[in-house]
């Protein structure tokens, strides 16, 4: 059986972000994007939802941290680069 892992963040600006891994070289899944957020394909089976901080907030009653000031998770992602 595989799994999936999905990552929950907030953001402020959802077009922002999704510009910001699109430069990076990411893609989404058009399935689970909508105003409310979006679906980051990191890998085959890890994915990341960036939901707008007002949609977030309904999955939580805790406050949702100011990033500018405090940290609220460490991910480190491996890429494996391959030369052509």
């Amino acid at each position: 059986m595989a799994t999936k892992i999905f990552i929950n963040l907030p953001v402020k600006d959802l077009n922002r972000s999704i510009s910001f891994f699109t430069e990076l070289g990411f893609s989404f899944n058009p399935q689970f994007t909508n105003n409310k957020g979006t679906c980051l394909i990191i890998g085959e089976n890890i994915n990341a939802m960036l939901l707008v901080e007002e949609f977030y907030a309904t999955f939580t009653n805790k406050e949702i941290c100011n990033a500018e000031t405090t940290s609220e998770v460490l991910i480190a992602y491996l890429l494996k680069l391959v030369k052509k």
